[in-house]
């Protein structure tokens, strides 16, 4: 267990999220393959090194989904970076202990394809199903510790939407 001094010294994560939506207003989630609970959330992942973060964002989308790029238009991001740090009880035992949580730029893409191009069968899978949610049920269908994010990237993004 990391003494709270050590998790203060952690960095964040750098990682990119995605609100991909379809032509209805709805918001794609995957409920997460690795949670007991149900846990849903919207893709993402992280930076690689030298990448930026909309190339990370649409390989994300497309690792964790099978949508390839063709498929969305990017409308735009989050005005800054988005931050939240593990609960206790996951401090340490995720991403090797490196760090303390994820500092997030999250995407919002408009998907242009048919709900049969997606595919969450890809090679490494991280969800076991998936739907689209309406954006005022969203926040409540995630893990807790990711609420607030959630609640903040909703708002922000969803005055972007078309």
């Amino acid at each position: 267990m990391l003494s709270p001094e050590e998790i203060d010294k952690l960095p964040y994560r750098p990682c990119v999220g995605v609100m991909l939506i379809n032509a209805e207003g709805r918001v794609f989630v995957g409920q997460r393959k690795d949670w007991e609970e149900p846990a849903w959330q919207m893709p993402q992942g992280g930076i690689d090194a030298g990448e930026d973060p909309e190339t990370a964002a649409l390989r994300e989308l497309r690792e964790e989904t099978g949508i390839t790029p063709d498929l969305v238009e990017v409308i735009g991001h989050t005005a800054d970076w988005v931050q939240y740090d593990l609960p206790p009880e996951l401090m340490g035992k995720i991403w090797k202990g490196r760090y303390r949580g994820q500092k997030q730029l999250w995407f919002l893409m408009r998907f242009l394809g048919t709900d049969d191009q997606i595919d969450i069968e890809t090679e490494h899978p991280e969800f076991s199903v998936w739907a689209w949610l309406d954006p005022g049920h969203l926040v409540a269908s995630i893990v807790p510790f990711k609420r607030a994010v959630y609640e903040r990237v909703v708002s922000e993004l969803s005055s972007q939407f078309p």
